[in-house]
Formats: structure tokens, C-alpha cells, sequence
């Protein structure tokens, strides 16, 4: 049997916890920065949980993770 091949662009974007909670970085810190206001940014700024809709999605991706349970 092959081996399945993780999605290399699924892994430069999550980060996967000692637990097996996936992280990701949150959206709109990219580019069009000036009119936002630095406590906006500030806010964007980090890593979130993958919500559990698009877990899924992510764990076909990332086949050898260690999964997490919720």
C-alpha cells in the first residue's frame, strides 16, 4: 500500500498542540494595514483553534497528525 502524502500547503499553515488541538492564523493581517487601527491588528494578531467545521476538511490534509477528540 503507498503512503498517503500531507498536503504541503495544509502544513505550513496549521500547527498542531501537544493535545492535538489545530491552530491557525486568523484572516486579515495580510496587507491593506493602514487604515486599521493598531487594536485591530493587535486583536488579529496569534493563533485561533480550527472551528470544528472545517476539522474534517483539515485532518484529510494532514493524514499523520495525531488527532484530537472533542
Amino acid at each position: 500500500m503507498p503512503k498517503m502524502k500531507t498536503h504541503r500547503s495544509a502544513a505550513k499553515r496549521y500547527k498542531v498542540t501537544a493535545s492535538g488541538k489545530i491552530l491557525r492564523a486568523q484572516a486579515g493581517k495580510g496587507h491593506l494595514l493602514a487604515h486599521k487601527s493598531p487594536a485591530r491588528k493587535n486583536r488579529i494578531t496569534g493563533m485561533v483553534e480550527v472551528s470544528d467545521r472545517n476539522l474534517d476538511l483539515i485532518t484529510k490534509e494532514l493524514p499523520y497528525i495525531k488527532k484530537y477528540s472533542r
